[in-house]
This record gives structure tokens, C-alpha cells and sequence, in this order.
């Protein structure tokens, strides 16, 4: 790359590194490279969180007009083609190609104008498209261009992916939105919209998702959207109960029932008549159990432990679970009748880190939370610390996150969280000064010799056994000990004098 051309890229760096916002520095950013490029009409477009509309959100050379035009749909044009395939587009007549559609209207004095469009993405995560204009570009013009523009669109990342959590959500996808339940992203609605389907609805509903990911508070919003939210609602965790009294923790128990029923007692069942009944990890729940709650279901009606009245349960019941049913089933474990009774209304609560839009929202609103909690100001993470947040992958959900961003604001001092804060199964190699030092053959050769030397101890200097042990030939075994220079000798044991 040509010198003019890294001092340019280290100018962007710069003015995106110092800016107090990295959003505000974008018109700034898309100016400069328009004056030292001689590039014409920069856009940055952004995706939308529900990858429905691709749109121009900062640009320089076009008029506000022009702009207010500019919108396609993914796959719709050349810059939604781009958004789409995520690979960048050059078009050496952009007003001559039949992919170009020109909503802006902006070329109708330039028809020469080559079109170059690359990618803006995160992470694995398509934002938007980088595009500009070249004068009477041809292919090989449009291709330097090409180049500098991804570089830019490197750069411009972070800034486009915090545009992108700033913006509102359109009317048209937030016709529900469970006020205790924070996101956005795609798969978001679409947990939205069924729990708006089913909550007026007396259907059992189960609730999957790996462990974190928010399970309870889907489960109660489910209930608050019901014609039963002025009733209780009662919440059970299946697998934190002993097997011994989970059946008298559901159904309650007379008195004497059992060693140490000193007097009866209502059950979870008895406790949310008229109201929803959520068992969590209903994948744990043991077989006599099973039964018990199958018959619930079918009759709606039960009988304490150790006790002869019937007993009617007016309950809507919502059950969760991250352990896959279907295999359970397949092998025994659990019912397939009350599976079958469970499911009436599955619900798929994404992990987090196919939610990735939603992770600064709830970032912030953990923020506040904690900060509040702990009586500390904390008024903004860094740059660093939101690219260490959105780089990691989440194992623990949102559980994971909420703790992360606790610790966090514990530990600063100083009103803003940096990277340094998080937990170190955060940090990457740069951050935490660990990166690797010395290639991968060395690695590989020191990991070589410590096994050898591991099997000639076992071995007691034995190589034809060591060799054995390591999968080796004898004279491959060889051949590394001489490599390493080894002496098998001062592995073997020592006579008793």
C-alpha cells in the first residue's frame, strides 16, 4: 500500500481514536477521505437490527434530499447485493449496470461514475456497506479503491455497530415489547410476538434455551400479558428441590404425612390457583414426579402427600428447560405423554451470542443498575472494554454478562469501566500482555520433548516402552532423543547400595 495512502489510513485511525464519539466522527471521517482520495459521494449504511432495511445513516456529497431517498432492502441492488453477500462491488458505469438502481438520484450529471461498495462487519455480524463514487473510475482504479475502502470499513466498525444500538425500533416491530425483558435484536421480536400470540391463550407453554439466556423473566412476562396477572404468580426450580420433597413442595402435604410434617401445608399448585405456575429444569424433574404432574394436566386435579381430597388446579402452567426433551425421551428418561402435554407452545429464547445486538443494552442497563446498588457513578465504558464485550462469545448468557458488568463497576475507580475491569476469561492476548512469544514450530517442539521426557520417566529410561507408550517406531524414538539431546540413562532407576 502506497505511503500517501497508510499516512490517510492512520489519519482515520487517529480522529476515530480521539473522538469523545466515535459516531459524531463519522461525516468528519467520509469528508477527509473524499478530499484525499478524490472519491465522490461517501455513504455509510447501516443494517437494521431486524435485517429488513439497509439505509444511509452519514454521508458526504449528497444532498439531505438525496439522502432521505436512499434505502434498499438486503439482496435489493448493488449495495443491498453487498449488505446481502457480504463481498465488496465494483462497477466500473454504475448508471449502464441493470444491478444499479440509484435511488438517490445523484449521478444523473456524472453517467461515467464507476460505483465501488464494500462490506462493514463485526465479529461475524453484517452492520452495513462502506460506497463512493469514482470519476470515470476503471477496473483497476475501482479495485485500489476497493482496498482502501475495507480498511476504512475496519475502522468505521465499532462506530457503525454503536449507530446501530442507538437507533430506535421502528413502530412496526415493537407492536409488544414485555416491559421486563431488555432487546432488540431479531431473534428478540420474534420471542415477542409469541409471547403476545400466546399469553391471552390457556396453552402450556415450554420455554428452551440454554441456561441464562432469561427463561424466568420470558415466563413472567407471559403471565403479565395474561388475563391472569392480577393472580400470583408462583416460580419453581425443579432441579434445586430434593427428589424427596419436590412432590410435597407441589402438591403440599396433611399433617403426619411424613417424618417431620408437623402440620399441613399448601403447595406450589394450591399457592397460584387462578394464577401461572412456572417450573424451571422440568427436564430434572424424577419419574414418580412425572406422573404426578401428568395427571394435573389431564384431570386438573390432584391430592396433597398423604392426604384423601381432591383438590382442583385452576393453573396455567409454564415450563422451561435446557436440556433437549426429544432425547430424553428417546431414551427413557423423561415422559413422552407429559412431553407431548408440555409442548403445546414451544419458545426458543436465543443465546446471547446470536444476540449480539442486544448486548450493549443490557451492558448499560447493568451499568445503571449495579452503580446504583454499590452508590458509585460510573458514566461510560470505553472503546476497548466494548470490543473485549463484543468479541466474547458468552457461554453463560445473560447470567455471565450481568456478572461480568457487576464486577466491573465494583472495581472502578475512576467513573468509567475499561477493559482491564473485566474478568480475565474476557481478555484477549493484546489486552492482558500474554501474546504468544516464539513461532508455532517452536511450540510444537517444546510440547514434543516434554511428552518424550514424561515417557522415559514412566518408562524408567526405557525407550523401547516409551516408544511404545508415544506411538513411535524405536527408531523414531531414537531419532528424538538424539534431537533433543536426551539421556535416557538418568531416567532409570537407582539401585539400593
Amino acid at each position: 500500500m502506497a505511503a500517501p495512502t497508510v499516512a490517510l489510513l492512520a489519519e482515520v485511525a487517529r480522529r476515530l481514536a480521539e473522538a469523545t464519539d466515535p459516531v459524531g466522527a463519522i461525516p468528519e471521517v467520509l469528508a477527509l477521505l473524499r478530499r484525499r482520495t478524490g472519491l465522490e459521494r461517501m455513504a455509510l449504511w447501516l443494517l437494521d437490527d431486524g435485517h429488513d432495511e439497509v439505509r444511509m445513516v452519514a454521508a458526504d456529497g449528497y444532498s439531505d434530499a438525496q439522502q432521505r431517498r436512499a434505502s434498499y432492502r438486503p439482496g435489493e441492488g448493488v449495495t443491498g447485493r453487498v449488505v446481502e453477500d457480504g463481498a465488496p462491488a465494483m462497477i466500473p458505469r454504475a448508471t449502464t449496470s441493470a444491478m444499479f438502481e440509484d435511488r438517490t438520484r445523484a449521478r444523473r450529471d456524472d453517467p461515467d461514475a464507476g460505483f465501488v461498495c464494500v462490506p462493514v462487519g463485526e465479529f461475524g455480524d453484517t452492520l452495513g456497506a462502506l460506497s463512493a463514487d469514482r470519476p470515470g473510475g476503471d477496473d483497476a482504479a475501482l479495485a485500489q479503491d476497493a482496498e482502501l475502502l475495507t480498511v476504512v470499513a475496519g475502522l468505521l466498525a465499532p462506530a457503525l455497530r454503536r449507530l446501530r444500538i442507538a437507533q430506535p425500533v421502528p413502530e412496526t416491530d415493537s407492536r409488544f415489547q414485555p416491559p421486563n425483558i431488555i432487546g432488540r435484536s431479531k431473534g428478540m421480536q420474534q420471542v415477542y410476538a409469541q409471547v403476545a400470540q400466546v399469553a391471552s391463550s390457556e396453552a402450556n407453554v415450554l420455554l428452551l434455551g440454554e441456561s441464562g439466556v432469561g427463561k424466568e423473566l420470558v415466563a413472567q412476562a407471559i403471565h403479565e400479558a395474561s388475563p391472569r396477572a392480577a393472580r400470583p404468580f408462583v416460580k419453581v426450580n425443579c432441579a434445586a428441590l430434593p427428589q424427596s420433597i419436590l412432590e410435597s413442595e407441589l402438591f403440599g402435604h396433611e399433617r403426619g404425612a411424613f417424618t417431620g410434617a408437623t402440620h399441613q401445608r399448601k403447595g406450589r399448585f394450591e399457592l397460584a390457583q387462578g394464577g401461572t405456575l412456572f417450573l424451571d429444569e422440568i427436564g430434572d424433574l424424577p419419574a414418580h414426579t412425572q406422573v404426578a404432574l401428568l395427571r394435573v394436566l389431564q384431570e386438573r386435579e390432584f391430592e396433597r402427600v398423604g392426604g384423601t381430597e381432591t383438590l382442583r388446579a385452576d393453573v396455567r402452567l409454564v415450563t422451561a428447560t435446557h436440556r433437549d426433551l426429544e432425547a430424553a425421551v428417546a431414551d427413557g428418561t423423561f415422559r413422552a405423554d407429559l412431553y407431548y402435554r408440555l409442548n403445546v407452545f414451544p419458545i426458543h429464547i436465543p443465546p446471547l451470542r446470536e444476540r449480539r445486538a442486544d448486548v450493549m443494552l443490557l451492558a448499560d442497563h447493568f451499568v445503571e443498575k449495579y452503580a446504583a446498588l454499590n452508590r458509585k457513578t460510573v458514566r461510560r465504558i470505553t472503546t476497548p472494554a466494548i470490543d473485549m464485550l463484543m468479541a466474547y462469545h458468552w457461554p453463560g448468557n445473560v447470567r455471565e454478562l450481568e456478572n461480568c458488568i457487576e464486577r466491573a463497576v465494583i472495581v472502578t475507580h475512576d467513573e468509567v469501566i475499561r477493559g482491564h475491569h473485566l474478568p480475565p476469561s474476557l481478555q484477549t492476548a493484546d489486552q492482558s500482555g500474554t501474546t504468544p512469544r516464539g513461532s508455532l514450530s517452536s511450540a510444537l517442539e517444546a510440547l514434543e520433548r516434554d511428552m518424550i521426557v514424561d515417557a522415559l520417566k514412566t518408562n524408567r529410561g526405557n525407550m523401547a516402552a516409551a516408544a511404545r507408550d508415544l506411538g513411535l517406531t524405536e527408531r523414531v524414538m531414537g531419532l528424538r532423543v538424539k534431537q533433543y539431546d536426551l539421556s535416557p540413562r538418568r531416567f532409570k532407576a537407582k539401585r539400593p547400595r
